[in-house]
């Protein structure tokens, strides 16, 4: 069986590197990324076992307790 991708061949293109991203860069980036989300609501999900006929079911139910607004 011969391989999909011919090994031989050198990579051409690079998607998604980071210049200079030392582990101590990595580190400051991770926390003010971390730092920045705090600030988003978090979506109240209600905890326990639930059972639904079928996937798409649960799938409404999920998507309706995360866009609902919060009972104030």
């Amino acid at each position: 069986m011969h391989p999909v991708v011919n090994i031989d061949d050198p990579v051409g293109k690079v998607v998604g590197k980071r210049a200079n991203l030392t582990q101590e860069n990595y580190i400051d980036y991770a926390m003010s990324l971390q730092n920045s989300l705090r600030g988003f609501p978090q979506p109240k999900i209600p905890k326990g076992v639930f059972r639904f006929k079928t996937h798409e079911d649960a799938d409404q139910w999920l998507m309706d307790h995360l866009i609902r607004k919060p009972a104030n």
